[in-house]
Formats: structure tokens, sequence, C-alpha cells
């Protein structure tokens, strides 16, 4: 039997695709080995953002010899940093219209312009004072993206098993900067007379003006080597820093996101995330008004300025080390952020209760040496730190399909705010400071119960696992 040609109706096809499925297109994902050099360009400035950020705290007792602060002023100046997230909302905008980009060389000005401030060499201290403390605030304005854009730097650049990792090198190294001011100042900033310096050495001077002078011209070190290092990051920055790669890593970070005002509207409105929000925003933002002033902490149980600093070193050091060492485990077991995260926060409850009751030995009769003090508030850091990438993971997986820089933008302004809270009460009542290591406790204690009761998702890894196959 011969084979009869089919006719043009007998070829059209039974069954018609839909117009949805003809429209959907593949998505195509490749990541760029030029996103370590983006986040190491990012990362650097996160750095120096918490340098000059904590400057003053770990010299505090130098710069009122040297430039008549009063410890009111002390306060003040961490608090700037704080202050500097109330335009957060101007910053969140600019970083979802315009991209990484535009918001980061921002941030970048207001760092360059603040660090020149402060290093203006005036004689008249009053008018120092005042571009000092102008100097602060302006570095205070680049906190916002700073502190909130890792996520979104991690989401446009890296691979779904590298996206934890990168989240927490970016979030991180701001506070692995101020830790090294705690161990620069003091080294850099000699102690006044009769009083011992990073070195081990005890200034003996007799003629008051002449040590005032040589510790003010140390200090004027200080800001010109941090206005130095700003200034060329600055430079490479502005010569080099793309928004996105040309093409996305995954299928999440090439999907369609919500827009601002939704964002807003839907993150305010869901009950999940403010659980979240408090959770994480409440210790963090205590933590870092207490270690903003851990000299002025530790004074009343015989520890120095130098002790501080290092403490304040270790402890921040040891939560940004762990911490990566926990994305990276994160990246590598998915769906565990919130078994990791209440393992973090039993820990620091426990080394908070632990530190603050060795403060009161008088009442507790707990054995309140240097060794106890060291452990306890250097676990204290490690367990909170460590915690922030984990909670910006879960922040993302949540809240998903809103903006990454719109979701971290938002708690990282509730966790300044209730810095700026503790700095502020302690502007008044700064002669017993007993009361900032309950709040610590509390704050670890409330954090911990609500992630308890608190319902993980994981929308965005649906998404990258199961769509992109």
């Amino acid at each position: 039997m011969g084979a009869i040609e089919s006719t043009e109706g007998e070829r059209d096809p039974l069954i018609v695709p839909t117009q949805t499925e003809t429209s959907i297109q593949p998505v195509y994902s490749r990541v760029y080995g030029r996103r370590w050099l983006v986040l190491t360009l990012f990362s650097l400035l996160g750095f120096m953002q918490g340098m000059v950020w904590n400057t003053w705290g770990p010299i505090q007792i130098s710069a009122k010899q040297a430039f008549s602060f009063s410890s009111t002023d002390i306060a003040v100046l961490v608090l700037w940093g704080p202050v500097g997230f109330f335009p957060w909302l101007l910053f969140v905008w600019l970083m979802d219209k315009k991209g990484l980009r535009a918001s980061l060389l921002l941030s970048a000005f207001f760092m360059v312009l603040g660090s020149a401030m402060r290093s203006v060499p005036i004689v008249d201290l009053h008018l120092r004072r005042w571009l000092i403390h102008g100097g602060q605030l302006l570095n205070g304005l680049a906190g916002p993206t700073i502190m909130s854009a890792g996520p979104l730097l991690s989401t446009t650049w890296f691979a779904p098993d590298q996206r934890a990792t990168a989240t927490a090198v970016a979030s991180l190294v701001s506070y692995l900067g101020s830790a090294c001011s705690f161990i620069m100042g003091p080294l850099l900033v000699p102690a006044p007379n009769g009083t011992i310096n990073a070195m081990g050495f005890v200034y003996s001077g007799t003629i008051s003006t002449v040590t005032d002078s040589y510790i003010r011209d140390r200090i004027q070190l200080v800001l010109y080597a941090e206005f130095g290092m700003i200034a060329v990051l600055f430079a490479v920055v502005l010569l080099y820093f793309p928004s996105r790669p040309p093409m996305p890593p995954s299928v999440a970070a090439a999907s369609q996101r919500l827009s601002y005002r939704s964002s807003i509207c839907k993150l305010l409105s869901n009950g999940r995330f403010l659980m979240i929000a408090l959770a994480y925003s409440v210790p963090t933002g205590v933590l870092a008004g207490w270690s903003g002033v851990l000299d002025m902490i530790l004074t009343p149980v015989n520890m120095s300025q130098v002790d501080a600093g290092w403490v304040g070193f270790w402890s921040t050091v040891g939560g940004c080390m762990f911490g990566v060492a926990m994305a990276r485990f994160a990246d590598s077991i998915r769906g565990m952020l919130k078994l990791i995260l209440v393992l973090m926060l039993a820990g620091a409850s426990l080394a908070a209760t632990w530190f603050t009751l060795t403060c009161l030995t008088r009442l507790t009769h707990l054995p309140s040496t240097k060794a106890t003090l060291y452990t306890s508030c250097i676990l204290l850091g490690v367990f909170i730190n460590s915690s922030i990438p984990i909670f910006f993971e879960l922040f993302i997986e949540t809240v998903y399909p809103v903006p990454e820089g719109i979701t971290c933008g938002v708690v990282t302004f509730l966790s300044n705010l209730f810095t700026g809270l503790l700095l502020f009460f302690l502007t008044f009542y700064f002669t017993d400071t007993s009361w900032l290591n309950w709040c610590l406790t509390g704050s670890c204690v409330f954090s911990l119960i609500l992630i308890l009761m608190f319902r993980e998702s994981y929308d965005r890894l649906y998404l990258d696992v199961f769509v992109s196959v």
C-alpha cells in the first residue's frame, strides 16, 4: 500500500498550547568571577563605615582630656550612627529604583565628606567639636545602604548555594571594622597621665598641656588615616562598581518583584515578618549601643580602656567568623534557618545572664575575674553578631517577592531605632550603667521567645530549587 501525503489541516496539532505557556521564556543564569571583586569593594566600604562609627568609644578617656568631651558627648557621637538611619526610606527607594551602584556612591560620598570634616585641624575646640559631630552624622547617613544592601548584593551576583555566605560577608564586615577600632584606637592614641596604654606603658608626664597636645596629635593621625582610606575606596567605586551582572545568577534574581509602595504595605501588614523583625532588631540594636559604650560599662568592674578594647574586638571578630561559618553551613544544608537561630539566641541569653550576674558580684557572690568577664562578654557578641546573616536570609525567604533592599532596610532601621533609644536614655542615666546589662539580657530572652513561636517558610528557595529544575 502506498503512503498518502497528509493534508495541511491534518498537520495541525491536536493540543494547542495556551497563550501563557507559549509566552514563557527560559531563564538563562550565569555567575561571574567579578562577583568577588564587587563583594570585596562593598565589604571594604562597610569595614570603614564601622570603623569610623566606633572611633570615639574605645578612646573615650583620651578624647575627654584632649577635646574636653563629656560622657554625654561620647554617647552622642555613638548616637549619630542610629540617627543617620532616619532617612532610610530615601536610601531604600534609591536602591530599588536606581540600583546598588547609585546608592553606594551616595553613601561613599557621605563617608568621604564626613571623614574630611572630622579631620580639619582647627585650634578652636568648640568649633572642632561641632565638626566632629557633623562628620559622625554624615558617616551615619551611609549606614542604611551599607548595613542593608548585603542580601541584595548576594541575590544579584551569587548563586543560591553561595547566597548566605555572601550575605554573611557583606553584612558582618562593618562590625569587623568597629571591632578593629577597639584595637587601633588604644594602640595609636595614648591614655592620659598615670593610665596604661595598649602597649603596657604608663604615661606619667608632668605638664598637662603637653600631654593633651600629644594625645590630640595622635587622634588627628587616626582621623587622617581613616579619611585617606575612605577617599581611595570612593575613587575605586566611582571607577568600577556595576549595579548588576549581564545575566542573573538564579531564577530568583531574574524574577519580577513587587513595587516600592506595594512592598512597604506588604511588610507592615505581615505579622510573621513583624515578629522576626522584632526578634532581630531588639537584641542587635541593644548590643550595638551597649558595645559602643563598653568602656563605660566595664570601668566599674575594674577593667581598663585597653581591656574593654580587647573584649569588644574578640567578641565582634568571633561573631564575624562564626557567622560566616554558620552561613556556609546554611548554604550546604538548606531549610534550617530557624533551628540555627534558636541555638544562637539560647547561647546569647545564657551568656548575657552570666555577664550581668557577674557584674553584680556584691549581690550574687559570683567570681568576678577578668577571665569570666572576658569569656561571657565574648560569647555574647559571638552569638548575637553571628545571627545577623541568618536573620537576613530568613527575612528574604519569608516575604519573597519583596525586594531584598527594602526588606533589610526596614529591619536595619528598626535595629538602629532601638540603638538610638538605648543611647538616648544613656545621656540621662550614665552614672550607673548596670541597667544596660539587664536590657541586653532581656532583649536576648525576648528574641528567643519570638523565634520559638515563629513559623518558617522558604518561598525563594522553592523557586530556585523546583522552578529552575
